[in-house]
């Protein structure tokens, strides 16, 4: 029996409960009293004189404002009209106080917005002054680049590139019915979140090597909190598991927060069970990295905050819509504590020193956000029969006169923060009212005019007056939007865009890889007397390669170049043919000796060595020969293309006698670097390059094609290497170690599994660049850079 954390979290919980019955209390005396109505009118009437505008200003700002979804269009315009310094000073501000528990009458707090500010806009300038070098379509995903080369000025790449394979893997992890993109999105805001309060937590002075050495574990802690809420609270909300799953599962969280150890799983069964298994390791994982980093000082206070809030979840979870008896308190108390506890956590996570001014804040602002998020998703909430304040007055206002109004209360609300928290300072005055202004702007424009106005006769406040003045600064304000809500917009965009990116180069991999499979097997056109050259030769076509080559030349010559299918098909045929005799050759006993290949025997283990080689020898010539059936095309650019062909065949042999050469040597990078583009590169090239020729496109566009070939073979070469000492066999379909059996120099050999990793990240990075420069119609490429990099096969 593990040693209880929590010897009584009933009583923890109690004592938080009774705290939260304390604040609700108070605010149940002004709404009743309506106090914070004269408060809050008197607040905007000083509020309106930066934004509402006169009649004169009025006419002035009907000039047309971009949409914030249009991110760089939005922030041109913010500095042409000269705002952008007041609307990022507001939007610091504002994360300062929520998200860092701080006051803005603090000096030290104001100079540090003011130092972030500047940053902010020396990189929003030089963001839009660049945006115009960058694709469309490279604009509109995830620049992976950006994020690699950010985080090498930190010295955090290696962290970062362990975040950016975590987070693939909760992508590929979270199954239908749960919201991959909104997972994500949380995911990397939490750890930004964690981030951003271990930077202002960092001493003054201190040195670039422990600053990277914080940051990393930031960012480790920052995905260890953030994973629980896809692999907990999303898990447990959604109707994935079945209600006796639920229950389980709900019980091994309870008790690794009371017992500070995360139980064994134990058998699951069930459709789940992969999932499920996938799921707990990885929380166990993050758990145990939690517990490592924790310090004795702050290690009660973590199992504390964080088992109020899973309790308060659960609670609110296991409420339904049809129960027509729950109390305000039932309701409100809840959300207190959910509200506060989940960024209270944040500090004892980081292990930060104690700060009781930063806890009391942190408390009572946590509502206010809550109730702004429950209003958003309001219909959404109903749909799921989730119980929120608001959800449960929209379905019981008619017939329960003693529930509390949830809009009235989060005004109420906003007056307690701005006058009882924050002693009525200007500039948090300034930033709340713009962020509830702001809110209900958005849930305007989102519900539209006449949905928005039911919804708001239902949740109207109890005050004609106020409740005409609350319209009116919706309707006439101006200068109340945020920058965190303008990123939230793109991240969500961007994230869309990045799923179904992938989703249409996965469909374009299968859909053209099933054409060629179709047509790639060779015939007895020219009735050999014996066919067993050609039936070792389709052996090895019908194993089950990837026929990336010429699904990257499907994709460039008839979707880039809008050449066609038919007319180019011999061109495919002819690269998995040259690709596919590597491959034999690559295999053989006085080679790599290798035993498998796409997942089963290998050709002269099947049949013998002398078969292999013929079969390798005739492959190569077959692909010659399908190059001489582009008779569509004009027979100088086709000679071009063959002798273009042959170039290439020659120095993928010179690259596998560097290979053969070197086993047994201690290579350098740069011996390593050339072999690898001859053997693995250069195929790439040819894949691209082909269609290019047969397009006769410019040789300024050519030349950016090899260098892309050049940068993503070399990284996919890495990925390689670094799957041999740590992939499945079975997805790869091959023996892992065998360049370790075969005493073979590789990226993992010559740098470490550690700066491989670093090396295959500026390559892609490199061919990014040409990805940048090229200018293309079609994402597949930036999408296949990503898969080079990215797959765990």
């Amino acid at each position: 029996m593990n040693e209880l954390i929590l010897r009584k979290p009933e009583e923890t919980y109690q004592s938080a409960e009774k705290q939260a019955k304390v604040y609700f209390q108070d605010l149940i005396k002004q709404y009743e009293e309506k106090t914070y109505i004269k408060q809050l009118t008197s607040d905007f009437q000083i509020w309106k004189k930066d934004h509402v505008l006169g009649p004169v200003g009025a006419f002035f700002s009907k000039i047309e404002i971009p949409q914030q979804k249009q991110h760089r269009q939005y922030i041109k315009w913010l500095i042409k009209t000269e705002r952008l310094e007041q609307y990022l000073y507001r939007s610091v501000s504002y994360i300062f106080m929520r998200d860092l528990g701080k006051t803005l009458d603090d000096k030290k707090t104001q100079k540090r917005i003011k130092e972030i500010v500047e940053n902010l806009k020396e990189d929003l300038h030089t963001e839009v002054n660049h945006s115009g070098k960058k694709s469309e379509q490279l604009d509109q995903t995830f620049d992976w680049a950006r994020i690699y080369r950010d985080a090498k000025k930190e010295d955090t790449e290696l962290a970062t590139i362990w975040l950016i394979e975590k987070l693939q893997k909760v992508a590929r992890a979270i199954p239908d019915g749960m919201d991959r993109e909104e997972a994500k999105r949380k995911l990397i805001k939490i750890v930004g979140g964690v981030v951003m309060q271990e930077r202002e937590e960092m001493p003054v002075g201190i040195s670039k090597e422990e600053q990277s050495k914080r940051l990393t574990r930031a960012i480790k802690l920052g995905y260890a909190y953030g994973i629980t809420y896809p692999y907990i609270d999303d898990l447990l909300d959604s109707k994935i598991l079945s209600e006796a799953e639920q229950n389980r599962f709900s019980h091994l969280i309870r008790t690794t927060l009371i017992t500070g150890t995360a139980p064994e799983l134990g058998v699951w069964t069930g459709e789940n069970k992969k999932f499920i298994e996938e799921v707990y390791t990885e929380l166990r994982k993050a758990f145990e990295l939690i517990k490592q980093n924790q310090r004795s000082e702050t290690k009660q206070k973590f199992y504390e905050q964080a088992y109020i809030f899973f309790h308060s979840q659960e609670v609110d979870r296991k409420k339904t819509l049809d129960n027509s008896n729950y109390t305000n308190e039932d309701l409100f108390i809840p959300i207190i504590l959910k509200s506060s506890s989940s960024r209270l956590i944040v500090r004892t996570i980081l292990s930060a020193p104690e700060d009781p001014g930063f806890d009391n804040r942190t408390f009572y602002y946590g509502i206010y956000n809550q109730l702004a998020d429950d209003f958003t998703d309001l219909f959404k909430d109903l749909e799921n029969g989730a119980v929120t304040p608001f959800t449960y007055y929209y379905k019981y206002y008619k017939k329960r006169t003693d529930l509390i109004n949830p809009f009235e209360l989060y005004w109420t609300v906003i007056a307690y923060l701005i006058h009882n928290v924050y002693s009525s300072n200007g500039d948090v005055r300034e930033v709340i009212l713009n962020r509830a202004v702001n809110s209900l702007k958005r849930l305007k424009s989102r519900l539209g005019d006449d949905n928005y106005e039911k919804v708001m006769n239902i949740f109207a406040v109890n005050d004609a007056s106020f409740n005409e003045l609350i319209q009116i600064m919706v309707n006439k304000a101006t200068d109340v939007d945020f920058y965190d809500k303008l990123l939230r917009d793109r991240m969500i965009t961007i994230l869309k865009n990045e799923e179904q990116a992938r989703k249409n180069f996965s469909e374009t991999v299968k859909t053209v890889r099933t054409k060629i499979n179709k047509n790639l097997l060779i015939q007895n056109e020219h009735n050999l007397p014996n066919e067993s050259i050609i039936d070792a030769a389709n052996y090895s076509l019908e194993g089950d390669g990837k026929r990336l080559r010429p699904i990257m030349t499907w994709v460039m010559g008839v979707k880039e170049y809008g050449l066609n299918e038919s007319e180019i098909f011999p061109l495919l045929k002819s690269l998995e043919y040259m690709h596919t005799a590597s491959l034999i050759f690559d295999d053989l006993p006085t080679q790599d000796n290798a035993k498998t290949r796409r997942g089963r025997p290998t050709l002269h283990e099947t049949y013998n060595t002398a078969i292999a080689e013929l079969t390798g020898l005739y492959m190569t010539q077959k692909a010659v020969e399908e190059q001489t059936k582009l008779t569509k095309f004009d027979e100088r650019v086709v000679l071009n293309l063959i002798q273009y062909s042959s170039q290439i065949i020659q120095k993928m042999c010179i690259g596998q006698a560097m290979d053969l050469t070197a086993k047994g040597k201690r290579l350098n990078l740069e011996e390593l670097n050339r072999m690898c583009l001859y053997k693995t590169g250069i195929g790439f090239e040819a894949s691209l390059v082909m269609p290019a020729i047969l397009a006769r496109v410019e040789d300024k566009e050519i030349e950016l094609l090899k260098q892309f070939a050049k940068y993503a073979g070399i990284a996919f070469q890495i990925k390689d290497d670094l799957l041999d000492v740590e992939g499945y066999q079975s997805l790869l379909g091959k023996p892992m170690g065998l360049d370790k059996e075969n005493d073979s120099s590789t990226f993992v050999t010559v740098l470490g599994k550690e700066n491989a990793k670093k090396a295959m990240w500026e390559h892609y990075c490199l061919a990014y660049d040409a990805l940048q420069k090229l200018q293309l119609n079609t994402p597949f490429l930036k999408q296949l850079l990503n898969y080079f990099v990215l797959r765990n096969y």
